[in-house]
């Protein structure tokens, strides 16, 4: 595991990608100048124009995003995702992640999304054995009225060594130590028999998923459970997953809670919920692959994520990335 680094002022380098959906105008109208006045330099922003079908350009494009890192005399202070959607998967067999993992390792850089990016940072972690980090992506930096949250929680972890989140709520007793990974339940388990998905043993699972009915949530984490993914774990957290919009429209009884009640049943570890992570606004930032130390003491539980890269914080104005005024 690399240990924590601290990259230059003087580097703050942004490098966007766009491995999946097509990027609203709009977003990247706010998005830029706003990133730029934080005081970042930003690279590769023809990158978020490309459409075809739809996808935020061709395969091959796409995959180019992530390659061109690998000829870069200097990789960028941040690697950022554009957007989710789909399309990462499709783009896999076409990246050196040994190779990119290794570049990314060697120069502390972050990479940076979730959604369906979480492809890419599965594939990153199982084939090189790199972390990642689940953040904002640009369209969160590209609405019209940005959260704060989000924005401080972004600048926080990246530039805090060994952070910790606490979460309040009623969650049992518990604590551990290991490898916190995980991401979009839907991509996740979709990469379940191919050598894309880490065989994490003793780890923290992570999940989130958005636009998914209870059964099918369950039924995704059945697959985990029958795959062997879930009983290898030392507990799973979960972020948020909004079921308040879906309903069951055979059985309305049968909520998140039922889910819930069901994973702790096959799965046999500890599960714990409401991390503010997701397809929503208020979302933390949280390293991935990395080691994590986990305590839950009954009214809350708390994670302290360990030996991760962050970035200097000199030159940075994170204020900036909450300027309405051009929306």
């Amino acid at each position: 595991m690399p240990t924590p680094q601290s990259i230059p002022s003087a580097s703050h380098r942004l490098y966007l990608t766009a491995c999946s959906g097509i990027i609203p105008a709009k977003q990247i109208q706010l998005a830029l100048p706003r990133l730029a006045r934080a005081g970042l330099t930003l690279e590769n922003t023809a990158a978020l124009e490309r459409k075809h079908l739809r996808f935020a350009g061709t395969d091959a494009e796409r995959a180019a995003d992530l390659n061109a890192l690998l000829t870069q005399s200097q990789l960028p202070s941040l690697v950022v995702a554009g957007r989710g959607g789909y399309g990462a998967m499709r783009l896999l067999p076409q990246i050196d992640f040994a190779r990119l993992g290794a570049r990314l390792r060697e120069s502390g850089t972050p990479l940076i999304g979730y959604s369906d990016f979480c492809a890419i940072q599965l594939a990153l972690l199982a084939k090189s054995g790199m972390g990642s980090f689940a953040g904002p992506m640009l369209g969160d930096f590209g609405n019209a009225h940005p959260s704060s949250y989000a924005i401080n929680e972004f600048f926080f972890t990246l530039t805090t060594p060994q952070r910790s989140l606490h979460v309040a709520g009623p969650c049992g007793r518990a604590s551990g130590e290991g490898i916190f990974w995980g991401g979009n339940l839907s991509v996740l388990s979709s990469l379940v028999g191919t050598p894309y998905l880490p065989d994490i043993k003793g780890g923290l699972l992570f999940l989130e998923d958005v636009g998914e009915q209870p059964y099918r949530v369950e039924r995704m984490l059945q697959q985990l459970h029958l795959a062997g993914v879930l009983s290898r774990q030392q507990a799973i957290f979960l972020g948020d997953f909004s079921m308040q919009k879906h309903v069951d429209v055979y059985d309305p009884r049968y909520d998140f809670d039922a889910v819930v009640a069901e994973l702790r049943r096959i799965s046999g570890v500890p599960v714990f919920t409401g991390l503010p992570f997701g397809h929503i606004a208020n979302k933390t930032t949280m390293p991935l692959g990395f080691p994590t130390r986990f305590r839950a003491d009954g009214d809350s539980l708390t994670l302290q994520f360990l030996n991760y890269p962050t970035i200097s914080p000199l030159g940075l104005q994170p204020e900036a990335l909450l300027d309405t005024q051009l929306a």
